[in-house]
């Protein structure tokens, strides 16, 4: 690698996708055939990495060449209320807007959640390893496995699987939620 090398960004970035891949030093460098003292300093921030080197840390972490070698530019993005894919329950008065589609290499979606207390909408079970997170915004619901739902208050978390039949049950008008689903 040239002088002037964005060794800082290397170092950020190889940090960042070993532990959003869950690896550890030592399984990464197996994987891409490397030293664990070489990628120890590549991630310190020091040494001198080759093309080939940071090729094979790419291929095993399953990003771009690029991911690796460009500073992370923070990503702002906003969605304005009523904005977003809607999505509405058939039998319930449940409204699931897409709030943030799970981008490359992450594993969630994010939804807003409103429903009214008429009928509840009750989800058969989702692939394996499906785990949903849902905080209450505004209202009251019942909320969880549908053999044992929760009763949530605004400001209220629950966490079940998603994999196991589900329900949310408003209990007010207007109740809100954020969901995020979460593929484990």
């Amino acid at each position: 690698m040239q002088s002037g090398a964005p060794l800082a960004a290397i170092a950020a970035s190889l940090q960042r996708e070993r532990r959003k891949a869950g690896l550890s030093l030592a399984e990464l460098a197996r994987r891409a055939g490397i030293a664990k003292s070489t990628l120890s300093q590549l991630e310190s921030g020091s040494g001198n990495p080759s093309v080939e080197t940071i090729w094979a840390l790419s291929t095993a972490l399953g990003v771009s060449f690029s991911q690796l070698v460009q500073p992370a530019k923070p990503r702002v993005q906003v969605v304005r209320a009523g904005e977003g894919p809607r999505f509405s329950a058939e039998r319930a008065d449940y409204v699931a807007t897409l709030l943030s589609p799970c981008p490359p290499g992450a594993r969630r979606d994010l939804y807003l959640i409103q429903a009214e207390p008429d009928r509840p909408r009750e989800s058969d079970p989702h692939m394996p390893g499906i785990v949903e997170h849902v905080v209450l915004c505004a209202g009251r619901a019942l909320v969880g496995l549908l053999d044992d739902p929760v009763e949530l208050g605004p400001g209220d978390y629950i966490a079940y699987p998603g994999d196991l039949a589900h329900v949310f049950k408003a209990l007010e008008p207007g109740t809100m939620a954020v969901l995020v689903s979460e593929h484990v």
